[in-house]
């Protein structure tokens, strides 16, 4: 697969080739075939798909979003502080992101990341920040070399300050 492979994000639809896509977790595979669609269909969550330029059926990659709240003793000091007048804080959550194994190393991963943070910083709904829920630790320190912070008591779940997007946009 070359590096500079052009990739378009859009919305999971039925011409999308859910059947054929193999990442390296079963459960993400089986959740993108089985799943997503009836999610999308009730509106629990958004699921978006990478598609290279070149066979717009074909997944190379997807993520989902949701919308959600944490509670602020969840968050670490230093961000809830500034937050205290309110028991919880509206976030975007993005409950799954994969990348098909044909895909692996050309930083599609941290496209589609930057695909959700851009589509979260954009939403008219306020959001405080992006979270996400590491499915083990080598999905934690990718989150973590992304600038995202574990929450103290479930270092599994981590996020992103909106604001601190922003800055970066």
């Amino acid at each position: 697969m070359s590096k500079a492979a052009p990739f378009r994000v859009a919305l999971l639809d039925a011409s999308h080739d859910r059947a054929s896509f193999d990442s390296d977790s079963a459960a993400l595979n089986r959740y993108l075939q089985q799943q997503a669609t009836q999610d999308v269909r009730r509106r629990i969550t958004a699921c978006f798909v990478a598609v290279p330029g070149d066979n717009l059926q074909c997944i190379a990659g997807y993520y989902t979003l949701a919308s959600s709240s944490v509670l602020l003793h969840d968050l670490p000091v230093a961000p809830g502080k500034k937050l205290l007048r309110y028991p919880s804080v509206p976030v975007v959550r993005m409950g799954r992101l994969a990348v098909a194994k044909a895909f692996n190393g050309v930083g599609l991963g941290a496209a589609l990341l930057a695909d959700a943070l851009g589509r979260a910083v954009r939403a008219e709904i306020a959001a405080y920040a992006l979270v996400v829920d590491a499915k083990d630790d080598f999905a934690a320190s990718f989150y973590r070399h992304h600038g995202f912070i574990a929450m103290p008591s479930t270092p599994l779940t981590l996020f992103l300050p909106l604001a601190n997007v922003k800055e970066l946009a």
